[in-house]
């Protein structure tokens, strides 16, 4: 079975929207694309590197997918041979659009079940990039076998989130993590089941908290 990482810059508050540039993905209303490289770190370069170590196949939802498409196969300079790279990798898009796939080597697929069956075919590992309305549904399906989150020390307020609506409730285990020297977080994490609920080790018998308990119960509190 083929592994499904998905790796995301992400702000202390959770928001991954438009990390690299203002004009990137301004949806919303929003107005501060291109925050990581306000901060910058050492730390990232060799994550990135790991991450991008052939083979891999790229999972896209069709945004990201435009955003990816209009850069990458036109770059020039210094990130000439990451968009060469880009190209020559598989690049399977999550999308109900019927609009053409035109960059080399795209792949449709039509929702979250197909991914699934993606996974059981043969061929290198899957590696998300952007695309936040994928990780609710795939972490429901339990699909997702590692996040590698790069954490800003930045508080963007608002925008598109990777735990947005509609993710589950759910544990994670930590496999690794590196602190930079300008604050960025490199976490690892595993999914590992259900969240864990146990009883309060010292609940309180106060008549405040009773009469607190009643008011939640009539819906007054």
């Amino acid at each position: 079975m083929r592994k499904l990482t998905g790796a995301a810059f992400v702000s202390l508050d959770g928001v991954m929207q438009a990390p690299g540039g203002p004009t990137e993905d301004p949806t919303g209303g929003f107005d501060l694309g291109g925050w990581v490289f306000g901060v910058g770190d050492d730390v990232i370069d060799p994550v990135l590197g790991g991450l991008f170590e052939p083979p891999y196949a790229l999972l896209l939802g069709r945004r990201t997918y435009d955003i990816f498409a209009a850069y990458w196969p036109f770059v020039e300079g210094e990130m000439a041979d990451m968009g060469d790279a880009f190209t020559a990798a598989d690049k399977h898009v999550v999308t109900d659009s019927d609009q053409p796939l035109e960059w080399a080597n795209s792949h449709r697929l039509d929702g979250i079940a197909a991914i699934g069956a993606l996974k059981l075919s043969d061929g290198p590992d899957l590696l998300i990039q952007g695309s936040s309305t994928l990780y609710p549904p795939l972490l429901a399906a339990g699909l997702i076998d590692e996040l590698v989150l790069m954490t800003f020390p930045v508080v963007l307020g608002t925008g598109k989130r990777l735990f947005g609506d509609g993710t589950p409730p759910g544990t994670l285990r930590l496999i690794d993590q590196q602190v930079g020297a300008k604050g960025v977080i490199v976490t690892r994490w595993a999914p590992a089941g259900p969240v864990a609920i146990g009883p309060h080790p010292h609940p309180s018998t106060s008549a405040a908290e009773a009469e607190r308990q009643r008011r939640m119960t009539e819906g007054r509190w």
